[in-house]
């Protein structure tokens, strides 16, 4: 059963053929996607998108034509400009009573936040792209004591309050944009509309999965999640697989199943972080050895929809990547892994 899952969740993650063409229009079809890890989730990106490249990604993000921003469980996750306002409608109060007890800590007030999210406004407008540290020296000027903890609360109370999200990289360096310059003006949609989109989304993108698994992705409570799906669970398939109700989408309902295939997913990849049940496609015998205790979830090792070890990069030349593989008897599968790596290793 757990194969029936993992093929199913291979196509609508687009990782076992897509149509897709450009980054724009996957990170739209995904609806979100975790992205800590800046360069993983360009991979995560590139692995789901023949022909593209570390740099034509990264062209897309700089254009505008993906953002990443803090919404949701909150991380950082890249969003299309299409979905920006109305994900963060639904995640900001969430986010922002997440911080409240930090903030104290912080002796931060919402006072304060008020008076930044003004400086910020200003000092970013007319397109004028900063990074975090050329935002602390501007802040430190208007005379707003900051650190390390306090701008990472500022400028993600900025984000979540939809003033600010992702600009240009100048370089290496991350830089912050006005959402208003980055992002043109849309119709607003209510909070039961929204609530009903992110569901349609996520069950499209990201099926077989169960309310639970919706409601641990988005971050919403139990009640606004299953609000969410009863508001469009009639465009989908309900299946009882040992006990569970998973939501499968019609196009995805007779998927063939997948012969043969390796893939090499980045750290954080939305195949693996995106349920509270991962047990269909990584056994839960390995899991302490794929996410660590604290919450790190390594870059894993994809054969025909399993996870059956790990990869990261090698410290030498004549060999790129270092394998580790759950089972010995999987050792065979390193050639054909190292191929499926090749074309996308300048993502690292």
């Amino acid at each position: 059963m757990n194969t029936y899952i993992s093929d199913i969740r291979l196509a609508s993650h687009q990782l076992s053929g897509t149509q897709i063409q450009t980054p724009k229009d996957l990170v739209l079809w995904m609806g979100a996607m975790q992205a800590q890890d800046y360069n993983m989730s360009k991979w995560a990106i590139g692995i789901r998108l023949p022909g593209y490249t570390d740099k034509s990604v990264e062209e897309a993000f700089n254009r505008g034509d993906i953002l990443r921003t803090h919404v949701m469980r909150p991380t950082w996750h890249l969003v299309s400009p299409e979905n920006i306002r109305w994900m963060l409608m639904l995640s900001a109060e969430k986010i922002k009573a997440s911080s409240k007890s930090r903030d104290r800590d912080l002796e931060i007030t919402e006072e304060l936040y008020t008076h930044t999210n003004r400086l910020i406004e200003k000092i970013l407008e007319g397109n004028n792209h900063l990074t975090r540290e050329a935002m602390a020296k501007e802040l430190k000027g208007a005379g707003i004591p900051v650190d390390n903890a306090r701008m990472t609360h500022f400028m993600m109370r900025a984000e979540v309050e939809g003033i600010i999200c992702s600009g240009p990289q100048q370089g290496k360096a991350h830089t912050y944009a006005l959402l208003e310059e980055r992002v043109p003006q849309a119709k607003s949609i209510n909070r039961v509309e929204s609530l009903a989109k992110l569901a349609q989304i996520y069950f499209t993108s990201h099926c077989p999965a169960t309310l639970q698994d919706f409601a641990w992705w988005s971050g919403l409570s139990q009640t606004e999640a299953k609000e969410g799906l009863e508001a469009v669970k009639y465009s989908f398939i309900p299946e009882v697989i040992e006990g569970q109700t998973y939501w499968i989408a019609p196009q995805f309902s007779n998927v063939a199943p997948v012969a043969s295939s390796v893939h090499l997913l980045p750290a954080f990849d939305e195949y693996i972080i995106s349920y509270r049940d991962r047990s269909a496609v990584l056994p839960l015998d390995h899991q302490s050895q794929a996410i660590s205790s604290n919450g790190i979830f390594r870059p894993v090792i994809l054969q025909d929809g399993q996870v059956i070890g790990l990869w990261k990069k090698s410290a030498t030349k004549s060999r790129p990547v270092d394998f580790s593989f759950f089972t010995p008897s999987k050792v065979p599968l390193l050639n054909q892994a190292l191929q499926k790596l090749t074309s996308h290793l300048s993502v690292l």
